[in-house]
């Protein structure tokens, strides 16, 4: 059975330690696979041919601008889109639930949320706010928002009416088993996220109303719109306390401390160091 009129997109970059597990949890049901590649240098391209996966090269700017540019340009044969990263893998219940709910009419459903169980290094992490989490992945293209103004993470929103999916998407980036690698990639993203903050705390308009008790995605934007309201160099703190005590992100055992201390104190301790430097040139610029 295949989901007619759906077109599932990847964008990639040097992902061939994880796209061959994302495709081939596609194959024989997504009629139409679609890689967003920026150039890889390693064998991604080939891999993504392997799998019967159609390859588009265009080059990078930031995530929220690949996948503009992918939805704006590919020329899409129905309207229905997956929108998956090259480490994320539908499990069966997923694949089974959106073939049954693309089967039949959607009437007033423009989005679909998916269960995203994330693995580290080896271990799936059930606390510290990971588990549940809820991602919007499918999604009408039409009806999709993509937020221009989000320079590191991409998320789809949809102003329409949204429903939920049985089954889970596994996400698991075997790069990230090379410590080096995750700490060099967060060094990195670091600098994105204090431009992206920057920006949203000149001028912020919402893609989508920040509620606390709304959407999954309404609700992200309400405690985002909070974290940028808490004090610098301490909401590092506050926030690994909260992710690793209060929501329990030290039952997850080692995995749960690499991880909490890189995301929740380490991470953002360093945005909030950008952040201060730019703040500080700019008011010695004055």
């Amino acid at each position: 059975m295949r989901a007619e009129g759906l077109t599932a997109i990847v964008p990639t970059f040097n992902e061939e330690a994880n796209l061959g597990r994302c495709l081939a949890s596609l194959a024989g049901w997504v009629p139409r696979t679609v890689v967003v590649d920026s150039g890889s240098t390693d064998s991604t391209e080939a891999v993504a041919r392997a799998f019967g996966a159609e390859v588009v090269v265009h080059p990078f700017e930031t995530y929220t601008r690949q996948w503009i540019w992918a939805l704006d340009t590919l020329d899409l044969d129905g309207e229905w889109v997956l929108g998956l990263d090259a480490d994320q893998v539908v499990t069966e219940a997923l694949r089974d639930d959106i073939l049954e709910r693309l089967a039949g009419a959607v009437p007033g459903v423009d989005g679909f949320y998916v269960l995203r169980r994330y693995v580290f290094r080896g271990r799936m992490l059930r606390y510290g706010g990971l588990y549940p989490k809820y991602m919007l992945k499918l999604f009408r293209r039409k009806a999709v928002v993509i937020d221009p103004g989000e320079l590191l993470d991409h998320h789809f929103y949809v102003r329409g009416g949204t429903a939920r999916l049985c089954g889970e998407l596994v996400e698991e980036n075997r790069k990230e088993s090379d410590l080096a690698f995750w700490v060099s990639k967060q060094a990195r993203h670091a600098a994105l996220r204090a431009q992206e903050e920057l920006a949203w705390r000149r001028s912020r308009v919402w893609p989508l109303r920040p509620v606390l008790f709304g959407t999954p995605d309404q609700r992200v934007l309400w405690h985002r719109r909070l974290w940028l309201r808490c004090p610098l160099y301490i909401r590092p703190f506050a926030l690994f306390f909260y992710r690793y005590v209060l929501q329990r992100g030290f039952l997850d055992g080692t995995p749960g401390l690499v991880f909490h201390l890189g995301m929740a104190l380490w991470f953002p301790l360093l945005v909030d160091l950008a952040i201060g430097e730019a703040q500080a040139i700019r008011r010695g610029g004055r």
